[in-house]
């Protein structure tokens, strides 16, 4: 590993957005607000990341090492899907600088939106692959609600989506609906069954989040072709989307923004509307959201820039 630490001008400024799906490097020089000077690497998180602290700091150092091609490098910012808690960002921080002098700031991936929009101690609220809702109050620790997985939670996320959809379609069927219903169409269509009432087993033997959320296409393809139970599934979806965002308002949060982003809710309108809407209704308009359409690396860099700025002016202060 070749990386070096240096003052921040002439230097990079690295940001990492670790999803549930991809993750995201973007290396630009510190203090340059110039495309033309950014370098991108975009890698599946499954092909690299073993959940180890340690594996998985030295692998993307690795990774930093090689998109950097030589130049030094002044901070690295990283927002980890998975890392749910304080002590799991710092866990995972230490890792780093048991193999780096060079700074690093981690945080969740939920909180890279609203660091990309200049919003700090805002909430913000991942709907991609998975679903969580964090805010870091200013002087407090991390919260967060949400993230429980596909199994339990998920709410408003593609793979959560798909499996109230299996639900919504059973308990009609249960109840003497028609399986020409559009959304049991769908559904069986996606997951390739023959009848409803495999679509359960359908579900569980794909096995993990990013196989079950790629189905969720289906679920707003229904809606548009005018299945009520597609449309209730993802009003409600947007709907527990906002109550995360409440939950964490009642433990104390003190957010006036909330800014959403993920591959879900950014690509299809009908849930960043039920989400915004239960928002604006459940806070009485004292949340204003905001869906982030950009990458959520541009949160990173900026947490990046931000902690190459702060320990530049420590090492200053050293030398005296």
């Amino acid at each position: 590993m070749t990386l070096q630490t240096s003052q921040p001008n002439g230097s990079l400024i690295v940001g990492i957005d670790i999803g549930g799906t991809k993750t995201h490097l973007r290396a630009e020089l510190a203090g340059v607000q110039d495309p033309a000077r950014v370098n991108d690497h975009i890698v599946p998180s499954a092909q690299w990341r073993t959940r180890s602290w340690d594996d998985d700091a030295h692998r993307l150092l690795d990774m930093v090492d090689r998109l950097a091609a030589g130049m030094p490098v002044a901070a690295i910012g990283v927002g980890a899907h998975g890392c749910d808690d304080d002590e799991e960002c710092q866990a995972f921080g230490r890792a780093f600088s048991a193999l780096t002098e060079i700074p690093v700031s981690v945080v969740n991936d939920a909180e890279l939106m609203p660091l990309a929009l200049g919003l700090t101690g805002q909430i913000g609220v991942v709907a991609g692959t998975g679903s969580i809702a964090v805010c870091r109050p200013k002087g407090r620790a991390m919260i967060s609600a949400g993230g429980w997985g596909w199994v339990v939670g998920d709410e408003g996320s593609a793979a959560g989506l798909v499996r109230e959809a299996v639900r919504a379609v059973a308990r009609y069927f249960d109840a003497g609906g028609e399986p020409d219903e559009p959304l049991a169409k769908a559904l069986l269509h996606a997951l390739d069954v023959p009848a409803i009432p495999r679509l359960g087993s359908a579900l569980a033997s794909l096995g993990g989040p990013a196989a079950i959320g790629a189905h969720a296409e289906a679920v707003f393809e229904a809606a548009a072709h005018g299945s009520e139970l597609a449309r209730r599934v993802i009003r409600e979806g947007g709907q527990e989307l906002a109550q995360l965002v409440m939950h964490l308002d009642a433990r104390g949060a003190g957010a006036s923004h909330v800014v959403a982003g993920g591959s879900v809710i950014v690509a299809q309108a009908s849930l960043w509307q039920a989400f915004s809407d239960a928002v604006s209704e459940r806070s009485s308009a004292r949340i204003t959201p905001h869906l982030f359409s950009g990458s959520p690396v541009e949160g990173a860099c900026r947490l990046a820039a931000t902690l190459a700025q702060s320990s530049s002016g420590e090492l200053k202060r050293l030398a005296r």
